[in-house]
């Protein structure tokens, strides 16, 4: 793409303020990483309580879905429009709010007394995470604007983001299994309540730039393009993708993204910038995260079925097998974030990265009906881990990072959004690959306890060399993409500090 060519880059300049950080900064970023972990473990603490709360409210398994859906439509096609009704309003402003609103769907998904509600509460969590989300991460680039304190910051960051995902699948477990599927949500009351009063007392933000109005053909063109796409991605699983209600969504969604590019290429004010994705660390960023993120299901998703139905583990013992390769996450990812990624940038990391996640992945297409957990699943784990260390932490940093203020929102509002896209097809693909696996198997075999168990291992396997291919191509895409170098960042830009 001939915009993406290298700028010049020279040493990153250091900060002429003093570079020791206050401590108000890093209560700032304690905050901040508490809502990142509460949207982020709110995509998996509910499908572990999903089987009880299904037979408690009394809904079918083809109605399960939309309490996925629901969440995953609003929260993806909303985030563009969150992350730059940020930059407009303030991020602190649209941090609270979607503090408040994401702790208040909360409550409401957890007094439901019936599908709708439950629906209703899960799609109102989404638009409100869709607020959050962005403003969190902008607020975090704007705090750390010095190479090695915002390396350290998005490490951790990094990490949370990670390891939320198995956290939510630990926590989901524990309180499914010894309180009540309700407190799944309930949670997030007690999250929120952490988080908006340390917004309250450490967070601090810019003053609001003059801007023009809010994008509405662009706004309208990206919500039809993205809830059409994810709608669609989310009934192949389901229905196949020959269906019309899987077919038609999709190609809606590619046209209007369609529309929406060259919308944005001519308006004013628009809603995407097309400046923010062209650069070529930022489009990086933005395309190996998507990939890297369609891989992880196969991880989450379909190794959460493995231990459950072939290693017999609890929901509680499932949530504890995943704890280290949350380990592993954070321990590469601070380290990867706070010591490499200011001094070489993200270029090496990230394909390394993806490669030793590549490598796990591999480890468990061994995997067979007699494999124990210690022997079998915990090196895979542990490898794999490693390897998403070094891609979280690196891609957002490199997704903010030269990014100019005005733009932090809805820079910020890219990642989470390629990560939901990557996810949805992920799920879609993987879940598609699984069945016609285990339908290929069981051709000619006749059906036995034993035959559907090793066609299910089949169905695994499957997924797994497909989760490679994923983490391979996100390799290859960022050491072709990422340039060489330290990130581009803004030194000399006041930081928000704390109180």
């Amino acid at each position: 793409m001939s915009t993406l060519t290298d700028r010049p880059r020279g040493a990153v300049r250091e900060a002429s303020a003093a570079t020791t950080p206050s401590d108000g900064r890093w209560w700032a970023l304690v905050v901040l990483a508490l809502a990142q972990l509460m949207v982020v473990l709110d995509a998996t603490i509910v499908n572990i309580a999903l089987p009880t709360a299904q037979a408690d409210l009394g809904f079918s398994d083809a109605s399960r879905q939309w309490v996925v859906t629901g969440y995953a439509l609003a929260f993806g096609s909303l985030l563009l429009l969150g992350g730059r009704l940020s930059d407009f309003f303030g991020r602190k402003r649209m941090f609270l709010i979607g503090l408040i609103g994401f702790a208040l769907a909360s409550a409401l998904g957890g007094a439901a007394n019936g599908l709708e509600m439950l629906i209703i509460a899960r799609a109102l969590q989404g638009a409100f995470g869709a607020a959050l989300a962005p403003a969190a991460l902008s607020l975090l680039s704007t705090t750390f604007t010095e190479p090695i304190e915002r390396g350290k910051a998005f490490g951790i960051f990094g990490a949370i983001s990670g390891a939320g995902g198995g956290i939510g699948l630990l926590l989901g477990g524990v309180l499914t299994e010894y309180v009540s599927w309700r407190w799944c949500l309930y949670v997030n009351l007690v999250i929120a309540a952490l988080a908006v009063a340390g917004a309250m007392l450490k967070l601090k933000d810019e003053p609001v730039a003059a801007h023009g109005r809010i994008d509405i053909p662009g706004t309208i063109t990206a919500v039809v393009g993205l809830v059409g796409l994810v709608y669609g991605l989310g009934k192949a699983e389901t229905d196949g993708w020959t269906d019309a209600w899987t077919l038609g969504p999709i190609i809606v969604g590619v046209l209007a993204l369609v529309a929406f590019v060259l919308i944005e290429r001519r308006v004013e004010h628009p809603l995407l910038p097309l400046r923010v994705v062209l650069d070529r660390n930022r489009g990086g960023s933005y395309a190996s995260i998507a990939i890297a993120g369609a891989g992880m299901f196969g991880i989450f998703l379909f190794l959460t079925y493995y231990l459950a139905l072939v290693l017999h583990f609890t929901p509680v013992k499932t949530g504890l097998a995943f704890l280290p390769m949350l380990g592993a996450v954070m321990l590469t990812a601070t380290t990867a974030g706070s010591i490499l990624a200011p001094r070489i940038g993200p270029r090496p990391l990230v394909p390394v990265g993806a490669l030793v996640a590549a490598g796990g992945m591999v480890f468990l297409t061994r995997l067979d009906l007699d494999s124990t957990y210690a022997g079998g699943v915990l090196p895979g784990l542990i490898i794999i881990g490693l390897g998403l260390g070094l891609v979280f932490a690196p891609t957002q940093n490199a997704a903010t990072s030269g990014v100019e203020h005005r733009d932090a929102g809805v820079a910020s509002a890219m990642i989470n959004t390629v990560q939901q896209i990557g996810g949805s097809i992920g799920t879609a693909l993987l879940s598609s690959f699984a069945a016609g696996a285990a339908e290929d198997y069981l051709v000619g075999k006749e059906l036995s306890p034993l035959t559907q168990a090793q066609a299910a291992l089949e169905s695994y396997h499957t997924v797994f060399w497909w989760s490679t291919g994923f983490f391979v191509l996100a390799a290859v895409v960022a050491a072709v993409v990422f340039r060489t170098g330290p990130l581009d960042v803004d030194p000399d830009a006041a930081p928000v500090i704390a109180h």
